[in-house]
């Protein structure tokens, strides 16, 4: 149902992000509904106010001032599998859990999806960001993306070859980011054999003695795994209190890893990312980087279980956040040559030349 008041104005945001950080927003609405989400986009234009749309809030960092617009909490609820010859057909409502819908399709034995076992958020972020995890990611099971266009004002729906899909990119995060707002995400699922790349989650399932794995099996190890290194969302678990993945794991040329390499007589571990391209853990960089796992920089650290999560300790503000992330990306570009590009969405941060700058590529050394 939509909220029967409308819009409640200064609401704490900090209750709707996983790092428990950022101030006010200046109007609050649920969006239970199109109808709901058509009605905040009016309500938004007639005010000239800008508009953000928030699920989970696991991948938000937003500023100590907040935002001075209309935060849509997306609550559109939906999943309903379709058979389609040797597929499955699902429509999920952008509102509902991940990681529900994760584990209810692994339930039905259905596969593509589960290695992003445990990721924190809505199903509405997934297209966003591309999400992905272990080798999979959402683009490769996406069939298509019902969204609000706000240019239009229109529901329209987009196939997944037109939403641009790349590396946790995509057009909703490029330059059309704000134009779509996404209230309904289609996978096509099938039943083929769990997949199993990454040496991590390999280890725990031969710990487990499983040679042949289900996807119900994949799913316990990647959960296992990502506890571990604390970066499922756990209400007792401090270092999980983060945005999970601050950064990305970088795309470099093989001339590029070589120099890598050569900065520090260790050839790091790394995957192919295409022709002449591979991936370098950002862990690894940062770790190497003087940034070991349980740093502590004031109300703000790096996790003791992995070095990719930055973690409000108690009583952090944004800034904090932020200036420990310019740091790390700082140190990792001097110290490799790389430049370091962060996975959360920076939400208030209008002109600030420390965000401004860990969104840039880096080419020169800071």
């Amino acid at each position: 149902m939509s909220h029967p008041a409308g819009p409640i104005p200064g609401v704490p945001l900090a209750g709707l992000s996983s790092l428990g950080i950022g101030g006010p927003a200046a109007w609050l609405l649920d969006a239970a509904s199109v109808e709901d989400v058509a009605r905040a986009n009016d309500w938004c234009v007639e005010r000239a106010l800008p508009m953000l749309v928030v699920g989970g809030g696991s991948n938000l960092v937003v500023a100590d001032r907040g935002f001075a617009g209309l935060v849509v909490r997306m609550e559109i609820r939906e999943r309903r599998f379709t058979q389609t010859g040797g597929d499955t057909i699902v429509s999920v409502g952008a509102g509902e859990s991940w990681d529900a819908f994760v584990a209810e399709a692994v339930i039905r034995g259905l596969s593509g999806i589960e290695c992003l076992s445990g990721i924190p958020g809505s199903v509405g972020g997934t297209p966003i960001q591309n999400v992905g995890a272990y080798g999979q990611e959402v683009a490769t099971t996406i069939d298509a993306v019902e969204v609000f266009d706000r240019d239009r004002r229109v529901l329209t729906t987009l196939r997944a070859a037109a939403c641009g899909f790349g590396y946790r990119m995509s057009r909703f995060k490029r330059d059309e980011a704000g134009r779509f707002i996404v209230c309904r995400v289609t996978f096509r699922l099938g039943t083929a054999a769990a997949s199993v790349i990454y040496p991590d989650v390999e280890a725990e399932l031969r710990q487990r003695e499983v040679i042949t794995p289900a996807v119900a099996d994949v799913r316990a190890a990647v959960l296992a795994v990502r506890r571990r290194k604390g970066i499922v969302l756990d209400g007792g678990d401090p270092d999980s209190r983060s945005v999970g993945s601050f950064f990305m794991n970088p795309i470099v040329s093989t001339s590029q890893y070589d120099d890598v390499a050569a900065c520090i007589s260790e050839r790091p571990p790394m995957f192919p990312a295409g022709p002449g391209e591979v991936k370098i853990p950002a862990a690894w960089l940062i770790e190497r980087a003087g940034f070991r796992k349980g740093h502590v920089d004031g109300p703000v650290g790096v996790s003791s279980k992995h070095p990719l999560a930055i973690i409000n300790r108690g009583g952090a503000r944004a800034a904090d956040v932020v200036r420990l992330a310019v740091t790390i990306k700082r140190r990792v570009h001097d110290r490799f040559g790389v430049s370091l590009r962060p996975e959360p969405t920076f939400v208030g941060f209008d002109d600030d030349a420390d965000v401004e700058y860990l969104m840039r590529s880096v080419t020169t050394a800071a």
